[in-house]
């Protein structure tokens, strides 16, 4: 059975650790100059040295050989994870005063040391306070806030920090090197941005991938990792500074086409808008807001959701900040479009059947404030709503979508009965409301308004629902 990489290439000596050379330097001058604590606290991020650096230190200081994984008696290893009850720490606590049985020291690494319960630090608190003279521990930790200050206070802290791109991506083309392994510098950077300072997990990676047998490059480590192709990222962003929705939506089901990880699209689109919102003097107003929910993806109990509204009201906030002028070209279009569909209405009313005082015919004129109303009643329909091309007949308002997850939030029973509502609040007038989805009206209508920007350098003219769009503010998160 072959090797791990990481653990074939794990540091053996001071020296052989990267990126912590803070860290490296002050033991080697502890050791060399008889200045060694009793107990040690090694804390960081997961991959980037902690339990190489504890056995090098525990071999160091008693002067022994680390060549390979071989076990020593006096250096004792403990996975706090598996070992974490009060009953392993009281046997530990029962045997450290067993001295050496030939080394100097006696030395226990407790990795993952937060894991332990209240009652087990209680236990492992009263060695450390009184240690043997013989004993040494040290404790590492990826999670250092989760260990009690009562045993922080009695150790020695040293803080590891996540290794630099520019270091891994070295050290990764020097294992290559060594294992014949073939992949292009594109493909290493890849692999030391994901492994987000993580020797271990960078690593890892270079090593599954090298069993293809072929050379690595940047299109297969995007495609192992579900990550974004900058084209797809650069088209989307595109979109979204343009305002133009369907364009949004069309980019974000080609990741998932393609197999995106909705986690790590968020975290590439973050790190592209960070450096726009660096370079660009001033900043478009809807970066921040948009890097702020970005962050938000990974955390969200459905992840490619969350992405998907948060970049659609991205959209939504560009379209709202174009230029008046084109705004009030459309409000004149909607004022001339607006008798046609009272003549509609206004069939509505048998001579029989005569409407109340305060009543008021329903058209697509009214249909802003009904949005407006939904934002102050229930935030979560108002980006779906807004998503929505209203049509209206008789006694009956249709809303088409172009995505069934729309239809489906809109098509809730409560939610249908709060839109004619407010309708209702507002004409006086009672409408059934139906739902449906309609993928080739809003390709049309993309189509129009692509050919229009092309020909043209201003804001194309929209229907009256596009108005809405470009009249209303951004949108909130839709309610899973």
């Amino acid at each position: 059975m072959g090797q791990a990489l990481y653990r074939k290439y794990r540091s053996r000596t001071f020296d052989d650790v990267i990126g912590q050379e803070h860290i490296t330097e002050t033991m080697k001058s502890a050791i060399k100059n008889k200045r060694i604590s009793h107990a040690y606290l090694l804390a960081g991020p997961k991959g980037v040295g902690k339990t190489s650096v504890a056995r090098i230190f525990a071999r160091a200081v008693n002067k022994l050989d680390y060549q390979d994984d071989s076990v020593h008696l006096d250096i004792i290893e403990i996975d706090a994870a598996s070992n974490r009850r009060i009953d392993e720490i009281r046997d530990l606590r029962d045997k450290v005063h067993i001295t050496p049985t030939s080394a100097q020291y006696k030395v226990y690494i407790i990795d993952e040391v937060h894991m332990l319960t209240r009652e087990a630090f209680n236990a492992l608190l009263k060695t450390l306070e009184e240690p043997p003279a013989h004993c040494i521990f040290i404790l590492a930790t990826t999670e250092a806030h989760k260990v009690p200050e009562t045993i922080i206070s009695r150790t020695q802290r040293f803080n590891f920090t996540k290794i630099s791109n520019n270091q891994t991506t070295k050290h990764l083309a020097q294992i290559a090197k060594k294992e014949n392994i073939k992949i292009d510098s594109e493909a290493l950077d890849i692999l030391a941005e994901h492994g987000d300072g993580s020797f271990r997990d960078s690593i890892g990676l270079l090593d599954q991938l090298s069993g293809s047998g072929k050379l690595i490059t940047a299109e297969l480590v995007q495609t192992h990792l579900g990550l974004p192709s900058s084209s797809t990222v650069r088209s989307l962003i595109n979109s979204i500074e343009q305002g133009i929705s369907p364009s949004t939506i069309k980019n974000i089901e080609n990741l998932w086409l393609h197999g995106a990880n909705p986690v790590l699209v968020a975290k590439f689109l973050g790190r592209v808008l960070r450096l726009k919102l660096i370079e660009e003097d001033p900043a478009p107003l809807w970066l921040v807001p948009t890097l702020k929910q970005l962050l938000e993806v990974s955390s969200s109990s459905n992840p490619r959701d969350f992405l998907e509204i948060c970049l659609l009201e991205a959209t939504a906030k560009n379209v709202s900040e174009k230029p008046p002028k084109a705004a009030s070209s459309i409000k004149a279009k909607n004022e001339v479009k607006a008798p046609a569909i009272d003549v509609l209405s206004k069939k509505e009313t048998a001579p029989n059947k005569p409407k109340a005082k305060d009543q008021i015919a329903f058209d697509l004129s009214m249909w802003p404030q009904v949005i407006g109303k939904s934002k102050e009643n229930a935030a979560s329909l108002y980006t779906a709503l807004r998503l929505a091309i209203p049509q209206i007949s008789p006694e009956n308002l249709t809303l088409v979508f172009e995505f069934p997850l729309h239809k489906k939030k809109i098509s809730q029973s409560k939610n249908i009965d709060l839109i004619a509502s407010i309708i209702e609040d507002v004409t006086g007038q009672k409408v059934k409301i139906e739902c449906t989805v309609d993928k080739e009206m809003f390709e049309k209508k993309m189509q129009g308004k692509v050919a229009h920007v092309k020909s043209s350098n201003v804001l194309p003219e929209l229907n009256s629902v596009e108005a809405i769009n470009n009249i209303f503010g951004a949108a909130e998160v839709l309610e899973s």
